[in-house]
């Protein structure tokens, strides 16, 4: 089965929303998102869940990686090794500062 490039061969050439990491959310619209792929329903997001979030979102696969074992990382203060629900602002400020989402307030 051929693998569909986006761009290439008519069309717009452009990735759907869901997958295009510069489409524009809603901190709230990120979190509800990200809630999503918290695949075990505990209430935090392990850097597996963040890596299969950000794929959706349209990143590569190395990039998606990278930037889930990072993301948690950085948004860990409690060091327990996932993002739990008191840390999710760390990583709406990395998103949007860092990766380049469009993460509005409001």
């Amino acid at each position: 089965m051929p693998v569909r490039k986006y761009g290439s061969g008519g069309g717009s050439g452009q990735k759907p929303d869901h997958l295009n990491s510069r489409s524009e959310m809603t901190v709230d619209g990120f979190k509800e998102w990200l809630k999503q792929f918290d695949a075990d329903k505990d209430g935090r997001i392990s850097k597996e869940e963040l890596r299969e979030a950000l794929r959706n979102k349209g990143f590569g696969f190395l990039s998606a990686a990278w930037k889930g074992h990072k993301g948690v990382q950085h948004a860990d203060r409690n060091k327990n090794g996932y993002v739990d629900i008191d840390e999710v602002d760390s990583l709406v400020a990395l998103a949007r500062n860092v990766w380049g989402m469009k993460i509005t307030v409001s």
